[in-house]
């Protein structure tokens, strides 16, 4: 009889519930979109909303459970992934106290006041952790101590958002390394918590549970959540892991040298490596892997799918009606247009994301430079495409950097994530980096690979080399085309002169920064 495996994906703008059987496909999916509310109060923050948000993945799970007609006893086991970053607060009862989406940026005051501890503690931290104060739980836990004292002195744990939805599942707390490096708390040699660097920061250093690598298997399914969802609580919970590093695992980057790039909310380009070597300027992210002794470079282009989605709800009311009447998507129509423009979106320039500087890391004013007005050449299409193109350009800018750091590169990318269903994403993707662009059968590398380290934990799989042999298969591949990349190679010249310029603005305050870490 067929087992199956279950994958909750907390993503920034979603969150899915995703059902996978032994061979990995997937055969139900739930989603719902939800959102971070800035708190009114607090400027640049991000609040987490507990309560509201478990509501919702517990209603995804058992919409899954109804939808796919199977028998919550043949779900062997479940494993969960988030986005990273997001930090969950807990009380010595272990009840939820506070908790922040991804890029909560309230904590200016606090970087600032760490910076003047000293002025190497950041990069001294990095050397150890592999990350600055950007999006780490440093600042974000000091926050809590400077404004919500009688908060602070109830926490007695800290874990990452995958290992929250664990614990709701198991009633076990628990902290597993790819996503919990992420906090800045941890000696990414060793893949576990360093506590003189909570000493040295000024937090304390008694609130970090214990830790598991990915694949491990935590508990249970309790009586509780099986009540209130359906699952069976003879389905194991296995330890998952960040977005990123499970999505690589999803697609079958665990090896030296592999690479690839996420398309979601935010895209990250991961590099793997069996060693970790710091950069000395401190400019990209150094995390662990979801794979026992395996690390990988990181670099970040904020909001990419975010902007789409944007873009969809400001400009597409057409497209939705006629999505609604004959049920082609929006971004299938866009698309259908897009691919008619010319290659450089006739020299067009949007400006979102900037290349990865992870030790003073800020975003321009979101632009669209140099269109003129000529609607048949400049027009919803046009946009459509530059956005796209502007994507390519970061995720470029940010190749060569970990190239310039580890003195290599490498020969192909593997592209997942949900904007690798866009053909032309693809296309252009691979012309502008003038490497060929694989996609995997699954797109949603990130659920395929919690359902991998599920199926790893209930033994379904003898390793992780085991399951991708058996699970992780390419659809088709996009090759550089060179008159393509020719017209990119100079529009990409051109993006960062105007990068640089866009920049300046925003930082002589005459235009407003797309996002900037706090303390900067």
């Amino acid at each position: 009889m067929e087992k199956y495996l279950m994958a909750i994906d907390a993503g920034t703008g979603s969150v899915r519930v995703i059902l996978f059987d032994s061979k990995g496909n997937e055969l139900t999916v739930s989603q719902a979109e939800w959102t971070h509310k800035e708190d009114p109060r607090y400027p640049g923050s991000m609040d987490f909303d507990i309560t509201t948000n478990m509501k919702i993945i517990q209603k995804l799970i058992n919409e899954t459970l109804v939808s796919s007609n199977v028998n919550p006893q043949d779900i062997l086991s479940i494993s969960t992934t988030s986005m990273r970053e997001a930090i969950v607060l807990y009380d010595e009862n272990e009840n939820e106290l506070w908790a922040c989406a991804n890029v909560d940026s309230r904590s200016n005051d606090e970087v600032s006041n760490l910076h003047k501890i000293s002025n190497t503690l950041e990069s001294d931290i990095y050397t150890l952790s592999g990350q600055t104060f950007s999006l780490g739980a440093i600042p974000r836990i000091l926050w809590v101590k400077n404004n919500l004292p009688d908060t602070y002195e109830k926490i007695k744990y800290v874990t990452m958002l995958n290992d929250w939805i664990t614990f709701r599942l198991t009633g076990i707390l628990s902290v597993e390394p790819s996503n919990g490096c992420t906090t800045g708390l941890f000696d990414i040699s060793k893949r576990t918590w360093d506590y003189s660097i909570a000493e040295r920061t000024g937090i304390r250093n008694d609130i970090y549970p214990v830790v598991f690598e990915s694949g491990t298997v935590i508990g249970n399914v309790t009586e509780e959540m099986a009540a209130l969802t359906g699952l069976s609580t003879d389905t194991l919970v296995v330890a998952g892991g960040g977005d990123a590093q499970l999505g690589c695992i999803g697609m079958g980057v665990i090896k030296d040298g592999d690479a690839a790039v996420l398309g979601g909310s935010f895209w990250q380009y991961e590099y793997t490596t069996e060693k970790v070597q710091m950069d000395e300027q401190c400019r990209v992210r150094i995390n662990c892997h979801a794979v026992p002794n395996t690390w990988q470079y990181e670099a970040i282009a904020f909001f990419p799918g975010l902007v789409m989605r944007w873009f969809r709800d400001s400009f597409c009311e057409l497209e939705k009606y006629l999505q609604e009447q004959t049920g082609e998507s929006i971004y299938d129509q866009m698309e259908k247009r897009a691919e008619k423009v010319p290659v450089g979106s006739n020299g067009m320039i949007s400006t979102f994301s900037d290349k990865m500087n992870y030790i003073s890391w800020k975003h321009a004013s979101p632009s669209f430079l140099d269109f003129k007005l000529d609607a048949e050449k400049f027009n919803k299409a046009t946009f459509y495409r530059a956005i796209m193109e502007n994507a390519a350009f970061v995720t470029k800018g940010n190749i060569d950097l970990v190239n310039e750091i580890t003195n290599t590169s490498p020969e192909s990318i593997i592209f997942g994530g949900g904007a690798s269903k866009s053909n032309l994403w693809c296309q252009i993707i691979a012309d502008v980096l003038n490497k060929p662009v694989k996609v995997p059968v699954v797109k949603e590398s990130t659920a395929l690979g919690a359902a991998i380290c599920a199926g790893v934990g209930a033994g379904v799989y003898k390793s992780f080399e085991d399951a991708i042999s058996k699970v992780v298969k390419f659809e088709k591949t996009f090759y550089p085309m060179e008159e393509h990349h020719t017209i990119y190679s100079e529009l990409y010249n051109k993006w960062e002169g105007i990068y640089k310029n866009q920049l300046e603005l925003a930082d002589q305050g005459l235009t407003e920064h797309m996002w900037i870490a706090p303390g900067l």
